[in-house]
C-alpha cells in the first residue's frame, strides 16, 4: 500500500516531518516577518511537500513578500515535472496558510484551481 508523507523545510533549512498547523503557521511567520534570510542572503522561503512513497510529489514554496510557487513531480527525486510550475505574487500570509492547509490535506485539484499567474 502506498504511504503518503508531508514534510516542511523551514527558512533556516530545518526539515519537519508531518508538521502541525502551529508549525506551518510559525514557518510562514518567519518568512513573512523577514527576520530570517535565505541561504544566499536573499529573501527567506519555506517549502511544504507532500507525496507518496512510490511516486508523485507536490511542493509549494512561499518566499518573503508572498511569492508562491507550486510544482508537481513524478517522484521525490524530481525526475519529471508533471506540469509547468504555477506561481502567485504578493500573497498575504493568511492566504498562503490556506494553500498550505490544502497541501496538508492533499487537495491537489483545489490547489490547481487557484488563480495562478500565467508563466
Amino acid at each position: 500500500m502506498t504511504q503518503a508523507w508531508l514534510e516542511l523545510t523551514r527558512a533556516d533549512g530545518r526539515e519537519v516531518a508531518a508538521p502541525s498547523e502551529a508549525q506551518l503557521t510559525a514557518a510562514l511567520a518567519e518568512v513573512y516577518g523577514g527576520k530570517v534570510a535565505g541561504p544566499d542572503g536573499g529573501p527567506a522561503s519555506a517549502v511544504l511537500r507532500f507525496g507518496y512513497d512510490d511516486g508523485l510529489m507536490y511542493e509549494m514554496e512561499v518566499a518573503g513578500g508572498g511569492a508562491v510557487r507550486f510544482a508537481e513531480w513524478s517522484d521525490r527525486d524530481r525526475e519529471l515535472a508533471l506540469a509547468d510550475p504555477r506561481s502567485m505574487k504578493a500573497l498575504p500570509q493568511a492566504a498562503a496558510l490556506q494553500l498550505w492547509r490544502l497541501m496538508a490535506r492533499r487537495q491537489v485539484a483545489q490547489i490547481r484551481g487557484q488563480p495562478w499567474l500565467d508563466e
